[in-house]
Formats: structure tokens, C-alpha cells, sequence
């Protein structure tokens, strides 16, 4: 019966050993999911800038109007656009998987609405005077 018992609770400890393993495992994995989320997220974000960046250098922009230009960047990049959104989509999805799906979704939209922003501010600010 001793023995018996002390097979017990060593099978016990055992399985307890090996489920802290596996928690910490699966901490682990998560937290390698979340930096090659957030990793991807930055690339999507870089590869986009720099799109709109060209987008910006263009010599044809040299005339258009704010507004035509802000038409012209919120067409442009749209492999680039999409992959930014859809990479910080995944990121935020990892971060807080307990939020609304749609409330990333809006967050991503703003990044890529702010990104847009940003240049035409850039571009308004930099065109030569008119005359």
C-alpha cells in the first residue's frame, strides 16, 4: 500500500511537472508569435512609407493641388497598403485577442489613413511657393 502510494504521488508530480512545462511552452510560443507579428507589422508599415515616399518624389506632382494629390496617394501602394493593414491587423489580433475583431480592423484603417496624411502634409509643406 506504501508503495502504492508513493507511486501515486510521484505520477503526480510528474504530470504537474509536465503540464508547467507545457505552460510555459505555450507562453513561449505565443510570445515568438507576437514579435514575428509585430515584426511583420513594422515591414508592412516600412514597405508602405516608402511607396508613399516615391509616390511623393514623382516630378509629375510638381502642379497638383492638395487635393489631387491626397486622390493620387489614397489610390497608390494598394499591394503595399493592404499588406500593412493586413500584418497590423494580425498583430493587434495577437496583442489583445480579447478586443473586438472590428476595433482592430478601425485601428489598422487609422494607421494606413494617418500614413496617407502624413505625406500630403509632407507635400504641402514642400511645394515650392506659386507664383
Amino acid at each position: 500500500m506504501r508503495i502504492l502510494m508513493v507511486g501515486a504521488a510521484l505520477v503526480m508530480m510528474t504530470s504537474a511537472a509536465m503540464i508547467s512545462s507545457a505552460v510555459v511552452s505555450s507562453a513561449m510560443a505565443d510570445d515568438d508569435d507576437a514579435k514575428g507579428a509585430q515584426k511583420l507589422a513594422m515591414q508592412g508599415r516600412d514597405d508602405y512609407w516608402h511607396c508613399l515616399a516615391r509616390e511623393y518624389s514623382r516630378d509629375s506632382n510638381q502642379g497638383m493641388t492638395e487635393q489631387d494629390f491626397g486622390r493620387s496617394v489614397a489610390g497608390a501602394c494598394p499591394s503595399e497598403r493592404q499588406y500593412y493593414r493586413v500584418a497590423l491587423l494580425d498583430y493587434l489580433t495577437t496583442q489583445y485577442p480579447t478586443i473586438e475583431g472590428g476595433a482592430h480592423l478601425a485601428t489598422a484603417n487609422r494607421a494606413v489613413e494617418a500614413a496617407q496624411k502624413d505625406i500630403v502634409t509632407a507635400f504641402v509643406k514642400h511645394r515650392p511657393p506659386a507664383k
